[in-house]
């Protein structure tokens, strides 16, 4: 369906009309009004000669997607990605927030960095851009940042990810520290001695194509021992990227202890698994890494049943060159903003609003954004919206996809479900799936 605007006579802004609002309170027809970046009446409206009027019968109006895991590459990376173009990924998935990850060169472990990171997202972004700090200076595991300082600035989310904090006392002090100041810590969880030169998960599959494996028990000792550190501290704990059946075993129980302990899952380990990597091609190495289908199966369960709180994209774009090396040496990672909607609509068994619930208000929260992102399609509620077509059908062209690099799994993979407009802060950043700028 392609859009109608049609002149309409008072009121004036943009009013989407005759879509299926779904958000937090539920799901109901009602057309909705934007004025000056906030919903300004939601009903069924009536003619209006000054207002844009957008036609989204068949659509659903939702509250846009936060995303707490994007690497978006610089400073410092721009060959792969930059804030611009990552942010536009974002937009056309539906996206109106990210998070934007600290591995950066430098790291975002200090003001200027961050500061950085979040001018270019104000200038060039297609999203609202906020930056994570790391938990350690240069994410070398040794010296904590200055917390305090970078959350004076906004910060609210800590991780090395990349690497996890190896060091227990360390990984303590932080979550002390945190705790103190109302932060959160996000674990990128891997026992890194347990990894060294590792391509793909250790089993059956690695095996039988001699590659070196990357065990689960690397993810799962490091998911043990921080639920462990929240249970001494008291302080809260994000869990990145969960990949295995144990993991989500061990974060079920430790919320069936009332610890304060969340957790995401990424698109592709609810769709892929290490048998991909019988073609050798790095497209399918990330870490951690793609494991078994009863992992894959387990991962599901876990955001059917609420055990894991997002899906997050951990979207890593690496330029061609990076991924066409040997597998050894090719760098892990896989684009996902563009796809994450898509992809997960057609791997999990969920109702429509738990699932828009997965990849909105519930990231928002853990992001800290819940006041501005993820709220309800309600009047005097900012206008951060995306319009899906819930059950649209379509495949992958890499070569049309907005980040700068083509690092996609999913290239001709039936994907079910697409944003069609993306609004931030009340204005059209997608129309009918094309960015605006």
């Amino acid at each position: 369906m392609s859009e109608r605007v049609e002149s309409v006579q008072s009121r004036g802004g943009t009013v989407l009309r005759g879509g299926t609002v779904i958000d937090v309170a539920g799901e109901r027809r009602v057309d909705v009004r934007l004025v000056d970046g906030r919903i300004a009446e939601t009903g069924d409206l009536p003619a209006d000669g000054d207002a844009e009027v957008i036609d989204v019968t068949g659509l659903v109006v939702a509250p846009g997607f936060v995303d707490l895991h994007t690497h978006l590459r610089e400073p410092g990376m721009t060959e792969a990605e930059t804030i611009e173009t990552g942010s536009r990924a974002a937009a056309l998935g539906g996206y109106t927030a990210v998070v934007a990850m600290p591995n950066t060169d430098p790291t975002q472990d200090c003001v200027s960095v961050v500061e950085f990171v979040r001018s270019q997202g104000r200038s060039a972004g297609l999203c609202d851009v906020h930056p994570s700090g790391s938990i350690t200076v240069g994410r070398a595991g040794e010296q904590l940042t200055p917390f305090a300082e970078l959350a004076s600035v906004g910060v609210h989310l800590f991780t090395d990810d990349g690497s996890g904090v190896q060091d227990d006392g360390l990984m303590r002090r932080a979550l002390e520290y945190a705790g103190e100041l109302g932060l959160v810590l996000a674990q990128h969880c891997e026992v890194s001695s347990m990894t060294s030169g590792a391509v793909m998960h250790e089993g059956e599959c690695c095996s039988h194509l001699g590659l070196p494996g990357w065990p689960a028990l690397a993810e799962e000792l490091m998911v043990h021992r921080d639920i462990e550190l929240v249970r001494l501290t008291g302080s809260p704990v994000h869990l990145l990227h969960l990949s295995t059946a144990r993991s989500v075993a061990l974060v079920r129980a430790a919320k069936a202890d009332g610890l304060p302990v969340t957790a995401e899952a990424t698109p592709h380990h609810i769709s892929l698994t290490d048998e991909r990597l019988g073609s050798f091609d790095p497209l399918f190495k990330v870490n951690p890494p793609l494991r078994t289908m009863a992992d894959v199966e387990a991962v599901r369960d876990g955001l059917v049943d609420g055990t894991i709180d997002a899906i997050a994209t951990d979207h890593a774009p690496h330029p061609p060159q990076a991924k066409e090396r040997p597998l050894d040496a090719a760098p892990p990672g896989m684009l996902g903003l563009e796809t994450a909607f898509g992809v997960a609509r057609a791997h999990l068994d969920l109702e429509l609003r738990e699932l828009i619930g997965l990849l909105s208000w519930r990231p928002a929260a853990i992001a800290g954004l819940a006041d501005r992102h993820g709220r309800p399609v309600e009047t005097g509620e900012p206008a951060n919206l995306a319009v899906l077509d819930p059950d649209g059908r379509w495949t992958v062209d890499p070569g049309r996809l907005a980040s700068r690099s083509t690092n996609t799994p999913f290239t001709d993979v039936p994907l079910v479900g697409r944003a069609r407009h993306t609004f931030l802060h009340g204005v059209a950043v997608v129309r009918d799936g094309v960015a605006t700028r």
